[in-house]
């Protein structure tokens, strides 16, 4: 069996999340959703998952009795799966 590295998967995970995240925006940009992502939308995706971090809790807080978007959906999950990255990388230099 060959070994696998936890922090791989979870990396390729953040960005399978991070084109995910700009394929919804080129969605609801009007896109049709075929071809290739047009590096606007991937600096886009970049713009949402930086404004997403840097909003915090207090900034959501009133949100949450309000059903999350799609798109806050995949920044959500995206956030999740950056702070696991950390957790990692925090646990290897422990």
């Amino acid at each position: 069996m060959a070994y696998a590295d936890e922090l791989d998967a979870v990396i390729a995970a953040e960005q399978g999340l991070r084109r995910q995240i700009a394929e919804r925006i080129a969605l609801e940009q009007g896109a049709s959703g075929e071809g290739p992502l047009s590096p606007q939308h991937l600096a886009a995706a970049d713009a949402a998952i930086e404004n997403w971090a840097e909003a915090g809790e207090e900034e959501l807080d009133p949100q949450a009795f309000r059903p999350l978007t799609p798109l806050q959906d995949l920044l959500t999950e995206h956030r999740a799966v950056c702070d696991r990255i950390l957790d990692i990388r925090d646990r290897r230099l422990g």
